[in-house]
C-alpha cells in the first residue's frame, strides 16, 4: 500500500463515469470516494466517506476525515457530484447541488495542498454548429437549458474560488459503454426494436446529429490529466469527445439493420406537430411517459461537431472507441439478453414485448 503514488478524491464515486474512475486509478492511488449513503456499494479500490454537497456541515466533516486519515495533500480532486435529469427543463437542484455544491467543495479544500481539481462539464454549454464545423474551445457559450446553465455557473465558480489549486475543466461529449448506458442512444434504439411509430419520425433535420464518447476513452482523458498535471497551465479547458458525429438519419438505418438486417425509413416532422405528440404521449393515463417531453422538441436537431485537437496534442490523448463500432457489441447485447438490458438502461419493456421474450421468441428477427 506504501507505494500508491498520492490521494485522489472522487465526487460522485458510485456514480458510472465515478465507479469507472475509481477502478483505473485504484490500482495507483489510495482512493476516496464521496457520495450519498444511499448510493453507497462495496467496492474494494476505494474508502467511501459519506458526504452531501449540498451541506455545509457533511462537505467539512468529509474533509476533516481526509485530512485525520490520509493528510493535508490531495494528489487530485475528480469532481463527478452534480445534478442531471432529462424529466424537467428547469430545477433548483442544479444550483443547489451542481453550482453552490462545487463552490462549497472548494472553499473546503482551501486548507489542503491540493495537486489539480478537474470539473466535469459539457460540450452542451456550447452553441450548436453546422455540419462540417467543428466546435473548439473558444466557440461561443450559449447554454439552452438548465443543465448546461448549471455547467456554466459551475465553470465561473472555479475560477472565483480555486484559488492556488489548479483547474481542469472537461467539456464532455455524451457518454456511452458497451452496454450503451446513454439515455438518447438507448431510447433509439428502443423505439426501433419494438417497432415505435416514433422510430420513423424525428422533429428535425436528419442530417444534424451529436458527439458521444466511450466510456474507457473518457476515463483515459481523465487519467492523462492528472498524469500530466504539473506539466498544464493554472487553468485549463478541453474540449472532450470522439470528433466524429454521425447524423441521426445514420444512426437509425445503422440501429434497424443491426436489429432487423434492413434500413429503417424516418421522416422528418414539424416541430409544432411533434410537441403536440410529446405533449400527449406524455400526459396519456395508464402508459409509461414517453422519454422525448415538449421542451426537447426545440433542441432536437441542435448539431454537435467537437474539434478535440487540443486534449490530444496537450494530453496526448486519442479516443480508441467509435460510437459507429460499438453499436453492434450493444445491440448484440440487447440480443442476447433483452430483459437485462432493458434493465441495465432503465427502460420499461411492454409487456407484449416481455411475454415474447419470456417464451423464446426473437422480437429483434
Amino acid at each position: 500500500m506504501e507505494d500508491k503514488k498520492g490521494v485522489i478524491l472522487v465526487t460522485g464515486s458510485c456514480g458510472r463515469v465515478g465507479a469507472a474512475v475509481v477502478k483505473k486509478f485504484g490500482a495507483d492511488y489510495h482512493m476516496v470516494g464521496f457520495e450519498l449513503l444511499k448510493a453507497f456499494y462495496a467496492s474494494a479500490s476505494e474508502e467511501l466517506v459519506p458526504c452531501d454537497i449540498s451541506s455545509d456541515e457533511s462537505v467539512h466533516q468529509a474533509l476533516t476525515h481526509i485530512r485525520n486519515f490520509y493528510g493535508n495533500h490531495i494528489t487530485a480532486v475528480i469532481h463527478l457530484a452534480a445534478y442531471y435529469s432529462f424529466a424537467h427543463r428547469h430545477s433548483e437542484l442544479y444550483d443547489k447541488i451542481t453550482v453552490e455544491g462545487t463552490r462549497r467543495l472548494l472553499r473546503g479544500l482551501q486548507s489542503f495542498n491540493v495537486d489539480q481539481f478537474i470539473f466535469s462539464s459539457t460540450m452542451l454549454i456550447h452553441e450548436p454548429c453546422q455540419p462540417g464545423q467543428k466546435i473548439d474551445e473558444q466557440w461561443p457559450v450559449v447554454p439552452k437549458w438548465a443543465y448546461p446553465e448549471s455547467k456554466v455557473k459551475t465553470e465561473q465558480v472555479i475560477h472565483e474560488e480555486r484559488g492556488d489549486i489548479p483547474a481542469v475543466i472537461l467539456r464532455i461529449s455524451g457518454v456511452y459503454d458497451d452496454h450503451c448506458h446513454s439515455i438518447p442512444i438507448s431510447n433509439q434504439i428502443q423505439r426501433i426494436y419494438e417497432h415505435q411509430i416514433n422510430a420513423h419520425l424525428f422533429a428535425g433535420d436528419l442530417s444534424h446529429g451529436s458527439d458521444f464518447m466511450h466510456m474507457d476513452d473518457l476515463v483515459e482523458a481523465i487519467y492523462n490529466c492528472v498524469d500530466k498535471r504539473k506539466e498544464l497551465p493554472p487553468e485549463s479547458v478541453f474540449i472532450i469527445g470522439e470528433g466524429t458525429t454521425y447524423s441521426y438519419e445514420y444512426l437509425q438505418k445503422r440501429m434497424s439493420a443491426l436489429l432487423f438486417e434492413n434500413e429503417i425509413h424516418t421522416h422528418a416532422l414539424p416541430k409544432p406537430i411533434a410537441k403536440v405528440g410529446a405533449w400527449v404521449e406524455s400526459h396519456t393515463p395508464f402508459t409509461k411517459g414517453s422519454f422525448i417531453q415538449p421542451w426537447m422538441i426545440d433542441l432536437a436537431d441542435d448539431h454537435y461537431e467537437l474539434d478535440i485537437s487540443k486534449a490530444e496534442k496537450v494530453l496526448g490523448w486519442t479516443p480508441q472507441h467509435s460510437l459507429d463500432k460499438t453499436l453492434p457489441i450493444m445491440i448484440n447485447d440487447l440480443k442476447n439478453d433483452p430483459i437485462a438490458w432493458y434493465k441495465k438502461n432503465g427502460l420499461h419493456m411492454p409487456e407484449h414485448i416481455r411475454k415474447k421474450v419470456e417464451e423464446g421468441h426473437h422480437v429483434h428477427k
